[in-house]
């Protein structure tokens, strides 16, 4: 355990962890995130659910599963996917379907391509799949630094669920000691071993 748990160490501690994970291991941890994101979580109910999509040679959960799930069984829900703003440090949001042409972006993430027509705006969002490294048991979170989705969460409905996902099996520590005022903290993490609400 972390004596001193900031963001930076956590931040160094879980890249170690999900560096270390099998590929096969990473495929079999995603599957129990999809699995329990359907029986704990009301996804039929949803509208839209924004997902982002895995860089998986950073062990990401592979939101595939998810994303092809809802398409087989609940193509009542759509889905809304991010594009990184490189200018502004932004998220802009596009609809997500079999057909949406997809694009590699500078850091290798798969993007649909950025078509105004298809453009979700956050308020539309009933729920949000949020990528994480690492959390604490009030719901904030680590990413990798950068700060896109803390800026993109505040421009959503103040029901909207923020729902995490973490390959790691990790407990969240007590308390992150350097949030600050501009982090936005989840409703709920779904880890391979259960789920964590935190609100």
């Amino acid at each position: 355990m972390l004596v001193y748990p900031t963001k930076a160490n956590l931040r160094r501690v879980a890249l170690a962890q999900r560096r270390a994970l099998a590929p096969t291991e990473v495929a079999r941890r995603s599957n129990q995130l999809c699995k329990q994101l359907f029986r704990y979580f009301p996804v039929g109910e949803w509208h839209w659910l924004h997902v982002f999509l895995p860089l998986l040679a950073k062990r990401e959960p592979d939101t595939w599963l998810i994303i092809r799930q809802l398409w087989a069984d609940m193509p009542a829900v759509r889905l809304a996917a991010p594009v990184a703003q490189p200018d502004d440090a932004l998220l802009k949001h596009y609809e997500l379907t079999p057909t949406t042409a997809l694009v590699r972006s500078r850091w290798d993430i798969l993007e649909p391509a950025p078509d105004p027509a298809t453009e979700v705006l956050p308020p539309q969002l009933d729920a949000v799949l949020v990528p994480l490294l690492a959390c604490d048991q009030n719901g904030n979170r680590v990413g990798y630094g950068g700060g896109f989705y803390d800026r993109f969460l505040t421009q959503c409905r103040p029901d909207a669920l923020f729902i995490g996902l973490s390959v790691l099996d990790e407990a969240p520590v007590a308390a992150i000691v350097d949030v600050l005022p501009t982090d936005v903290p989840l409703h709920a993490c779904i880890m391979p071993g259960g789920v964590w609400n935190f609100r």
